[in-house]
């Protein structure tokens, strides 16, 4: 009976390949059994992967919870396990910087009107009757034709695809780049970090970017922001903290994305005006 005790274990936060992280959850014996020590190892091999890049030192950690959304105050943990490499950030600045695509082409003129019937003939030089016989065949034939210029119609190339703008192209990019932190709430999945950057400011204190491929708080209604939504499918997010390691945090889900290039990052427009979604920004 040893053999089919229930599997009592914590696992640690795991990575998944589509962008999220699943929360640390107790496995309280929910009737799992194991019947070979063979099974043990198995399921402890196909975590390994996962189980080092969440377990290893971050290199910059922050806490914070929620503000102007429905339910503030809840609570954000962000693991920073290394910052993105210059190479790493060029394709999502690059992306933003894509001139935007040109205007459609305007509409064809449309076709000339048809020029007006002939006037009839005088009584004295009528026509002669026409030939029903030849008027069946040419109405046939007629129709016939009809039939070919429904078929050369459908022969015609289908438009091309519009053009990706230069948000769709950020959006490319950011799935596409390593993950190298994480962001947890209280919700049930976390949130891969895909871009991470920091700058000192002048006063003291620095500033750090991030972005996730995800809208932060996307799955939940007390994530709902009170301010008015952009419609991006990621989300960045700017710190700005003081020498005390202390302050704020704004987010693409209230603002729109530019690209600073003084800096050389992306950035959060008009951070000043925006509203604050993540308060009592503390570095660990």
């Amino acid at each position: 009976m040893s053999s089919r005790n229930h599997i009592r274990s914590e696992l640690m936060h795991v990575a998944l390949e589509d962008g999220f992280v699943v929360s640390s959850t107790m496995i309280m014996g929910y009737g799992l059994r194991v019947t070979s020590f063979g099974l043990l190892i198995a399921i402890s091999v196909s975590f390994a992967s996962a189980q080092t890049a969440s377990t290893q030192a971050p290199q910059a950690t922050f806490a914070a919870t929620s503000a102007h959304v429905a339910q503030p105050g809840s609570p954000v943990s962000i693991r920073i396990f290394r910052w993105s490499t210059e190479e790493e950030r060029a394709p999502l600045m690059a992306a933003l910087n894509t001139p935007p695509p040109p205007p459609p082409a305007p509409a064809p003129p449309p076709p000339a009107a048809a020029p007006a019937p002939a006037a009839p003939p005088p009584d004295g030089d009528a026509a002669p009757a026409p030939d029903r016989g030849n008027t069946g065949r040419a109405g046939r034939a007629g129709r016939g034709g009809g039939r070919d210029g429904r078929g050369g119609r459908g022969d015609a190339p289908p438009p091309p695809p519009p053009p990706i703008t230069p948000i769709g192209a950020l959006t490319n990019a950011i799935a596409k780049a390593p993950t190298i932190g994480y962001i947890w709430t209280d919700e049930a999945t976390g949130y891969s970090i895909k871009y991470a950057y920091r700058l000192a400011l002048p006063a003291g204190g620095e500033r750090v970017v991030l972005a996730t491929s995800r809208v932060l708080g996307g799955g939940s209604i007390q994530w709902k922001p009170t301010e008015p939504t952009t419609e991006y499918e990621f989300t960045i997010i700017e710190l700005r903290l003081n020498a005390k390691g202390l302050g704020e945090g704004k987010t693409s889900l209230t603002s729109k994305v530019i690209v600073d290039n003084d800096a050389r990052t992306l950035a959060i427009e008009n951070y000043a005006a925006a509203p604050v979604i993540l308060q009592n920004v503390k570095k660990g």
